[in-house]
């Protein structure tokens, strides 16, 4: 099964002064990105800041937006571990949320073969009964899920689809090319939207969203519909300002121009941190230009 088509929000979380979640700030953001038309909301990613929030925290979280949500567009929820035995438990934890599916990083740090994620990932989706979604991003993770891994995994009934975030569009048209075609194939780049639907996916997994859901929606909705120079105009006109999301870490950038448009403190969890003079300048004049603030 296909969990969206389109163009999921990789959401933000606010946390308060004392670094603690702020849920007010999370309701309100959620509601305005389903007003603005977002195809799913993916909780607890990496734009989520999921690394710096314990178990419990994590899921908790989760749970606030399945009910704040309340069925009006897929939840993902985030989980995964460099500890197999850790990441199921908590998948399961997350799975008893409520959420449509689950978006599962690879395992970092430790840096397993392919085999090692095939056994990893196959385990992962015998213990939990929601559509599992692989999340290949080798430039945090330190390991890539190669196209035949993919393709081994996609054999699985559970594991529904990718979130491909290699940046390698040539390794993206090799999954497309050997996944059947019933398997989504996301992207996690911004930058790379089009050219990934080209190939056959059927959406993205975004960090601009969180500022620009209409526009980003619009995107993959043009596409979808067959509107490929709509798209390819969007693409092309919101690069400056995806650049900008990405002048630091994600998602210091985002979170900075969330505070920006009022949406909620810019507070983050060290070992992130506020941008710097520089980039916050820089993140405010591409914002100016597209008249966000």
């Amino acid at each position: 099964m296909t969990v969206f088509t389109g163009c999921g929000v990789a959401i933000a979380t606010p946390f308060n002064e004392d670094r603690s979640v702020d849920f007010d700030a999370y309701a309100k953001l959620i509601n305005w990105q389903i007003d603005e038309g977002i195809d799913a909301i993916i909780a607890c990613g990496t734009s989520g800041e999921a690394s710096t929030l314990n178990d419990e925290e994590h899921i908790a979280t989760i749970k606030f937006c399945v009910d704040t949500v309340a069925g009006r567009v897929p939840v993902i929820g985030g989980a995964g571990s460099n500890d197999t035995a850790h990441g199921i438990h908590l998948a399961q934890q997350i799975e008893a949320t409520g959420v449509d599916a689950l978006l599962l990083v690879t395992p970092y740090y430790n840096k397993c073969s392919q085999q090692g994620l095939i056994e990893h990932y196959t385990a992962t989706a015998d213990a939990v009964s929601v559509p599992c979604i692989l999340y290949s991003v080798p430039g945090r993770t330190g390991v890539n899920i190669a196209p035949a891994t993919v393709k081994k995994l996609s054999e699985h009934p559970n594991i529904v689809g990718i979130k491909e975030a290699s940046g390698d569009i040539a390794q993206v048209a090799e999954i497309c090319r050997l996944v059947p075609d019933d398997f989504a194939v996301y992207s996690g780049n911004d930058d790379m939207v089009v050219p990934l639907m080209s190939l056959g996916g059927c959406g993205y997994i975004s960090v601009i969203a969180n500022i620009m859901p209409k526009e980003s929606v619009e995107m993959s909705r043009s596409f979808l519909d067959g509107n490929i120079e709509r798209a390819r105009e969007l693409q092309l006109s919101m690069k400056p300002i995806i650049d900008a999301m990405f002048a630091d870490v994600n998602p210091i950038p985002v979170k900075a121009a969330l505070a920006k448009m009022g949406m909620f403190k810019p507070y983050f969890r060290l070992p992130l941190c506020p941008p710097s003079a520089e980039v916050d300048a820089r993140i405010e004049q591409e914002m100016k230009k597209m008249n966000l603030i």
